[in-house]
């Protein structure tokens, strides 16, 4: 048991100047996922605390996105009252027990203004009385050792007034809210995204440069290319469009309306070239972009595309995580492109500190470029999932799960798979796992597990592993990418022996008779997303992403399942099972319960005696 007083005394070096406030948890950041992970915390009743630097919850989008519309869908309508599967197309809305509580019920627009979500998070944040400290700077955070403490240390914190906090477990939900700004010569020569003008009249018949090829810079385009004679964009990479990679943080099509003017040739421009290679100069009110001097002679070429000046350009090369809060400690980056992001462990918790974790959009470099974990959509997942790590680690209570017989697991798994929003959003991130007892004979039941630490689970759960059964959801590896033809003719299969040729989201079984090993995860191919399987099964691609047709959804997923367990899983009647019993020495396993509630044998031992002594039971 940890004794808070003491924990706060241990936490000093110098002298003690004000008194010390100990919680169990500390939420930095009372955005989307700071409210997301304050809401699990505050419904299990742990001692916790979230830190806000400002007035107010989410208060990121006061600012951003600066033109105001949010690309993350509102979609309201989907046929369907099942909340659950209402999920997978409601992108803005965090997880809770109150029905109310979604963004749909704020705004009814497709694409919501920003005000709307600020609304909502403010009355997410009063309505669950989730415990915000609002106007709380934190800064100076570092570990100090703590022999009483799980980790061997506990966190210090110190505010604006100096007011000192500890915390046994420290969770970073602070986003991405630091400009990108590049070590580029002559940068200062350009407007950033936060402070531009969003007034268009500025911008009349100028010729204007834009640093970027993301949905910010693609969002300013849209709100002034009306106005302007051109523009031009240019970034180190090509476009890369949502539609062709299935990653929404690529350019949406709501915001792409440059490339139409682009393409048809109404003079605006698209162009690569990395910053590093290039300047910002200014020569008689004009900004002229050109090349190093070393890196290039100008007067070899004269077409090159940048030749013509500009009047103005524009910085809108996204954000980038801020790490000034902690006490002058480097913190370790995601590998490539994620570097951006925080460098985490597939628990969530830093590379560089235990006890220390990330939710949120900081948590993304897991999943950069392939799932949903950057967004409203996929984080509040991933925050859920970071908690019941946490509830095991730290409180001991284990992850959530029920136990079927096994004859029940094929209605579990196309249950899941056909309304299951976690799973659908955090493809290939987050997977349901049936675990086998060890007779065989039922299944315990996991949702939404960070499948990469599967060679962990039971460490990670506190629930032992025999067999297991991994249920994931998954794009095909060949299909998407930003120069592959994602709409030609024969995109998509409907024949269920072509399974394993799905390139749309489908969900693929991986069996285990034991679990995967550490060095099996690491050995994997980059692609897989998991390791070879003793058995492993596709369920075709479906143009609804409704895995219900009897014949070439469910029928083969029953054959897979049953070559598993080598018993007949199939479900009859209890006319059915009567005949069988009547006839077969053996029966279909599904048989037995069926059979003897029908005839009343279950609960009435009197009638069980009777049917034995007449060898009616021999059958079962």
């Amino acid at each position: 048991m940890l004794f808070p007083l003491l924990l706060c005394l241990l936490a000093f070096i110098a002298p003690l100047a004000r008194s010390c406030i100990y919680h169990d948890y500390c939420v930095v950041g009372a955005g989307p996922s700071g409210l997301q992970m304050g809401y699990f915390l505050e419904s299990k009743g742990r001692d916790y605390v979230v830190f806000e630097r400002s007035n107010s919850a989410g208060s990121f989008y006061e600012t951003y996105p600066r033109h105001r519309k949010l690309i993350s869908i509102n979609k309201r309508h989907t046929g369907q009252v099942n909340p659950e599967f209402n999920l997978r197309h409601d992108w803005n809305s965090l997880l809770s027990h109150d029905p109310d509580l979604l963004v749909t019920k704020y705004s009814k627009e497709m694409f919501p203004h920003a005000d709307a979500l600020l609304r909502y998070l403010k009355d997410y944040q009063t309505k669950l009385g989730i415990k915000v400290q609002f106007n709380t700077k934190v800064h100076n955070i570092h570990s100090v050792p703590n022999a009483t403490a799980p980790d061997g240390h506990v966190y210090r914190l110190q505010d604006q007034t100096d007011q000192v906090y500890v915390c046994r477990t420290l969770i970073m939900a602070t986003g991405m809210a630091t400009p990108n700004i590049p070590p580029m010569k002559g940068i200062e020569l350009a407007e950033g995204y936060e402070t531009m003008s969003l007034d268009p009249e500025d911008y009349e018949g100028k010729t204007v440069l834009i640093l970027g090829r993301g949905n910010s810079a693609f969002e300013v385009a849209n709100g002034i290319y009306g106005a302007t004679n051109l523009i031009h964009m240019v970034a180190r990479s090509r476009v890369r469009l949502a539609w062709a990679t299935h990653y929404v943080g690529d350019l949406r099509a709501v915001n792409n309306e440059l490339l139409d003017t682009y393409q048809l040739k109404s003079l605006d421009g698209l162009l690569e070239s990395s910053l590093s290679h290039m300047v910002l100069v200014k020569r008689d009110d004009k900004i002229h972009f050109t090349y190093k001097a070393n890196d290039f002679t100008p007067d070899r070429f004269d077409n090159i595309a940048l030749r013509e000046p500009y009047d103005v350009v524009i910085r809108a090369l996204g954000f980038t995580f801020d790490d000034t809060v902690f006490n002058q400690t480097a913190v370790s980056r995601g590998k490539f492109r994620a570097k951006k992001y925080p460098a985490i462990k597939h628990n969530y918790e830093s590379v560089d500190s235990t006890g220390m974790f990330y939710a949120g959009t900081a948590s993304h470099s897991l999943d950069f470029r392939k799932s949903a974990g950057g967004f409203i959509h996929g984080f509040r997942y991933t925050a859920r999932a970071l908690h019941r790590l946490l509830e095991w680690r730290y409180e001991g209570v284990r992850w959530p799960s029920f136990t079927v017989p096994r004859s029940q697991l094929l209605n579990v798994i196309v249950k899941r798979v056909n309304e299951a929003s976690g799973t659908y959003q955090m493809f290939q991130v987050l997977g349901d796992v049936a675990v086998f007892s060890e007779d065989g004979l039922s299944v315990t039941y996991l949702e939404e597990f960070p499948i990469h630490l599967i060679h962990e689970l039971p460490q990670r759960t506190g629930i032992q592993v025999f067999s297991v059964l991994a249920v994931v959801l998954e794009y095909g590896q060949n299909f998407s990418g930003p120069g592959n033809d994602i709409f030609r003719s024969d995109r998509a299969t409907g024949e269920p022996s072509e399974a394993h040729t799905s390139n749309f989201l489908h969900p693929v079984l991986y069996f285990y008779k034991n679990l995967p090993t550490e060095e099996m995860m690491q050995a994997r191919d980059r692609k897989s997303t998991l390791p070879r399987p003793d058995a492993l099964h596709h369920v075709v691609e479906d143009f609804t992403t409704q895995f219900t047709a009897q014949h070439s959804h469910i029928l083969p997923l029953r054959r897979f399942l049953e070559n598993i367990v080598q018993q007949d899983l199939r479900a009859f009647f209890s006319e059915s099972c009567f005949q069988l019993a009547m006839t077969h020495a053996e029966i279909p396993e599904a048989c037995g319960s069926q059979y003897m509630a029908g005839h009343g044998l279950l609960g009435n031992p009197d009638l069980l005696q009777s049917a034995s002594s007449t060898g009616m039971l021999n059958v079962l």
